[in-house]
């Protein structure tokens, strides 16, 4: 690999890291702010998602590291280059969280396939982290959507556009159930 392309290689994964330590953030926060009928349930099921996030953040920052860069953790980092909006959601019921979990599952899952991409040819290396990433993170947003999803496999999100209208439309579905 060049070093130009090793650059490029690290300015993926840097995002990627941003992305995923607010991953890692963003579900601890839903641990702590989920409230409702089913508060347990998706209160245990985060902390193994918290657990397995932050792994990815450290095998990614020492990706950063093994390629020559200097990962950057620090939370002032994390928010000046991020390129998306602070998780919307605060204390609110299971199912609101589910519907916003939802769409930032969709956002980081979107971001690390065009990172594999962008590193198929250059770095397989690189590319077989994030591929391994991708599966947990899939898996993952799996687990939330079992709770969003009619057994016709219909999601009570729909296409609704941002994580609180995802919130809302879950909302909406679950006070139509009988």
């Amino acid at each position: 690999m060049t070093e130009a392309e090793g650059g490029k290689v690290i300015e993926s994964l840097r995002l990627r890291l941003h992305a995923l330590n607010d991953l890692a953030l963003t579900l601890k926060h839903v641990h702590w702010n989920v409230v409702g009928p089913h508060f347990i349930a998706v209160h245990e099921m985060l902390d193994p998602q918290v657990e397995a996030v932050r792994s990815m953040v450290d095998a990614t920052a020492e990706r950063i590291a093994t390629l020559g860069g200097s990962p950057t953790g620090t939370p002032g980092a994390l928010a000046a280059e991020r390129t998306w909006e602070d998780y919307s959601v605060g204390r609110a019921q299971a199912i609101e969280h589910l519907g916003a979990l939802d769409v930032v599952y969709s956002g980081i899952i979107e971001d690390h396939r065009a990172a594999v991409a962008a590193t198929e040819g250059t770095d397989p290396v690189t590319q077989d982290l994030l591929i391994e990433h991708l599966r947990s993170l899939e898996l993952f947003q799996w687990f939330v959507r079992a709770h969003l999803e009619s057994a016709g496999g219909k999601l009570s999100t729909g296409s609704a556009d941002g994580e609180s209208a995802a919130g809302r439309a879950a909302v909406d579905q679950a006070r139509r159930q009988p």
